[in-house]
């Protein structure tokens, strides 16, 4: 195992990431993901990440490591439980901590993250409530993650985060000119998941591929219409060099994700034992310098075919009937008026949860806001093409 060091934290390059057990891509067999974790720490692993709002994920963590917790980093995120609100204020986070602590069996953290932003409470609030359980020795460094850039930038302006975890992969790269630059400027370290774009990068789907309804990648857009054909353009080219290297496609993701400046650790959403040994290769190696060059160019090239693909795509979705849209097409549009900066993070996130509400509404009181909400969005698209 390699290890990277910043501040007064050493930590394997490659992390577990436990987002898994929440259920999000279906059920996983506890026992297999035990066995994983346990294997983890075997092979050098001492960064487990998980969140309040991963199921029982911390339960599960937490009665694992207790016999080696001294030799490992727990990292946890607070602020949002799935169906409620986000909540950063000074009284849920001391609750919220002590109940991970709770659940973890650790009397500490070693990193404590914003897990998503709340816009009801001043950074100011959330900034002092954790650098008082830091005060208290509750934790050791905390971090944030999901938020916009603006609000990452306020908490480096009135607090001394350790971290920023954002999404990075070579399909999700948006991380590269925004955030990473803004860690390397306050010197903070970046912390990357989706390291294989959720799988798309792995070569096991292709795009026939179909999700079970209770796996988040049937709703995903990364996996729907072009943005799916490009993650997989990306994939074969991935492959094309692993061959030179004699890796995998996954193992080259996860290296391009080390490789990246300001990268301190790239976490790894394994389930198995196998897939964990897998994705661990990824360290065994380094791109040479002329073939990151070469597949830099090969990105800029593929993003700037997508930028023109998903316009029309959703020009196409936008032109559809009514009643042919559907709830992915709406959450797929909204993604994608995020990733292109038509929306902002907030107003992006605020739409999802509209848009979430009403799979618990009668159909058809569902489908004139699904109405509404696609006109709203016609009216958003058509100012950005004006501009």
């Amino acid at each position: 195992m390699k290890y990277r060091t910043h501040k007064d934290l050493t930590l394997s390059e490659i992390g577990v990431g436990c987002y898994a057990l929440s259920g999000v891509y279906g059920p996983k067999d506890p026992n297999r993901f035990k066995a994983m974790l346990v294997r983890a720490y075997e092979l050098g692993i001492n960064f487990f990440d998980v969140a309040e709002g991963y199921g029982n994920a911390e339960l599960i963590l937490g009665g694992i490591v207790r016999t080696f917790r001294t030799n490992i980093h727990i990292a946890s995120k607070v602020g949002v439980i799935e169906g409620l609100q986000p909540n950063l204020s000074r009284a849920y986070i001391e609750k919220a901590c002590e109940r991970s602590l709770t659940r973890l069996q650790t009397d500490y953290l070693d990193l404590y993250q914003v897990h998503f932003d709340d816009p009801e409470t001043p950074v100011e609030e959330t900034v002092q409530a954790l650098e008082d359980l830091k005060q208290a020795g509750k934790i050791r460094h905390y971090g944030v993650c999901h938020l916009p850039i603006e609000r990452v930038t306020e908490y480096m302006r009135l607090g001394d985060p350790f971290s920023v975890l954002m999404e990075l992969s070579a399909v999700t790269r948006d991380a590269l000119n925004a955030i990473l630059p803004l860690c390397q400027q306050h010197q903070v370290a970046g912390i990357a998941f989706s390291t294989t774009g959720r799988g798309i990068l792995t070569g096991h789907f292709d795009q026939n591929t179909i999700f079970p309804a209770d796996d988040l990648r049937s709703l995903d857009p990364l996996f729907q219409r072009e943005r799916l054909l490009s993650g997989l353009r990306v994939a074969n080219e991935l492959e094309r060099l692993g061959q030179k290297y004699g890796k995998t496609p996954a193992q080259m993701a996860i290296a391009w994700v080390l490789a990246q400046p300001g990268i301190f650790c790239a976490l790894t959403g394994a389930s198995t034992r196998e897939h964990l040994e897998e994705n661990l290769a990824a360290i065994e190696f380094e791109f040479s310098d002329s073939d990151l060059t070469d597949f830099r160019v090969f990105l800029n090239q593929e993003a700037v075919k997508l930028a023109h693909e998903q316009r029309e795509a959703i020009c196409s979705i936008f032109n559809s009937p009514a009643s042919a849209i559907t709830f992915a097409d709406l959450l797929y549009v909204i993604d994608n008026a995020v990733q292109l900066e038509v929306l902002s993070e907030n107003e992006g996130m605020s739409l999802v949860q509209e848009l979430f509400a009403l799979r618990d509404m009668p159909n058809e009181i569902a489908q004139q806001k699904m109405e509404a909400l696609k006109n709203h969005l016609v009216d958003v698209f058509n100012e950005y093409f004006r501009g």
